[in-house]
């Protein structure tokens, strides 16, 4: 299919290809093995300006939106999804400052981040809050002129490499969801410490650990928006980043079926390669539909993001649940296609199985995306949209 990219637009995949292949695909499966944070790869993507390209341009950045940053990371899901997810929960955890920061806090943070300097990570889950992101434990009680944090945050992908962090926590729990606040905490802030670092399935490269507040104070400045708007902070947030784990489902389809097909076309048996094979031939068929389909999908909603629109709540979630499901399947049917070697971590497709089940599970499971897709097609705001 032909997208019809303009000219930037194709200048992007085509530098994301370039280190996708020249600084990804050498390292992924030593990154993996030794589950050991990409830090050369970051540093290379930083020299290539590919952390400041959803970044407005009056802070450093490129100016460009959610759809060629899905275009971004889709051509690094297709060598190593686990790098990728350092590099969009970078951007997850830096959406909070672009929706709701004050223009000091921008001035502050976005010209790093732009920059590549300094990596974001997003706060968000705990123990008792994961899909019931209302749950949020740690706390933030009003202290003089700022305030101090108390709890732990777990899962939080970049955690501990990363030097800025978008904290949720909740300044008056009496008002449930609409209690909860968000906040800007610097690595190295007095009482913030990370916990233990997660051994993972899948997606090794990147860092998944623990993040610690006890008594750890923050300025008055650091409140993103202002106090009670934590939730919506989180869910705006989400709503933005959840096509670019659409894209991730997208691109790790792709790198699947690209060594399922090459290894189909030169495994023989009985005489032949076994591409020639229909039941082969079937399987790739579906692989190549369910992956057009998924990027068409993906593509429309991260276009009706920029485009803009105020709701954009429900086409995320379609795009996420959809493209990730894909992700899974075609991971799957290309180790089944290659068979014995597919099982192997001689070739990259068990790895690429193994990244993939991530997708189905964070930035909102995909059982919770099917029931906020279910409860806004009942709503009467919605009907027959």
């Amino acid at each position: 299919m032909d997208y019809f990219l303009d000219e930037e637009q194709q200048m992007i995949v085509d530098l994301a290809q370039q280190i996708a292949v020249e600084k990804i695909l050498p390292v992924r499966a030593e990154l993996d093995e030794k589950e050991e944070f990409p830090t050369e790869v970051i540093k290379a993507m930083a020299q290539a300006d590919m952390f400041g390209l959803f970044v407005p341009e009056e802070y450093g950045g490129l100016g460009k939106g959610s759809f060629e940053l899905c275009l971004a990371i889709e051509e690094l899901s297709k060598k190593c999804l686990g790098i990728s997810t350092s590099y969009a929960a970078n951007a997850l955890g830096t959406f909070p400052i672009l929706l709701f920061g004050t223009k000091e806090q921008k001035e502050t943070y976005l010209p790093d981040i732009a920059a590549g300097k300094r990596l974001v990570a997003f706060g968000l889950t705990e123990a008792n809050a994961g899909s019931d992101a209302a749950g949020v434990q740690t706390t933030a009680v009003k202290d003089g002129d700022g305030y101090i944090l108390n709890g732990t945050k777990q899962w939080i992908t970049n955690g501990g490499e990363a030097e800025i962090y978008t904290i949720i926590a909740m300044t008056d729990r009496s008002r449930g969801p609409r209690g909860a606040s968000a906040f800007i905490v610097e690595k190295g802030a007095d009482g913030f410490t990370f916990g233990k670092k997660e051994k993972k399935m899948g997606i090794r490269a990147s860092t998944t650990c623990e993040l610690v507040f006890n008594d750890c104070r923050v300025t008055k400045e650091s409140l993103i928006s202002k106090e009670g708007m934590g939730f919506i902070v989180a869910m705006k947030t989400l709503d933005q980043a959840r096509v670019g784990v659409g894209a991730q489902g997208v691109g790790v389809a792709q790198g699947a079926f690209e060594e399922a097909l090459e290894f189909s076309r030169n495994r023989v048996q009985f005489g032949k390669s076994i591409i020639n094979f229909q039941a082969i031939q079937h399987m790739l068929s579906d692989m190549a539909i369910q992956i057009e389909a998924a990027r068409s999908l993906v593509y429309s909603v991260a276009r009706f993001v920029d485009s803009g629109a105020k709701d954009i709540t429900r086409p995320s979630a379609i795009a996420k649940t959809f493209a990730t499901d894909i992700g899974m399947k075609v991971t799957t049917d290309a180790v089944q296609i290659m068979g014995g070697s597919g099982y192997m971590r001689e070739y990259p497709v068990e790895k690429m199985m193994r990244d993939a089940k991530i997708l189905q599970i964070y930035e909102g499971t995909n059982q919770i995306q099917r029931n906020v897709i279910g409860q806004s097609l009942i709503r009467p705001s919605v009907k027959g949209k």
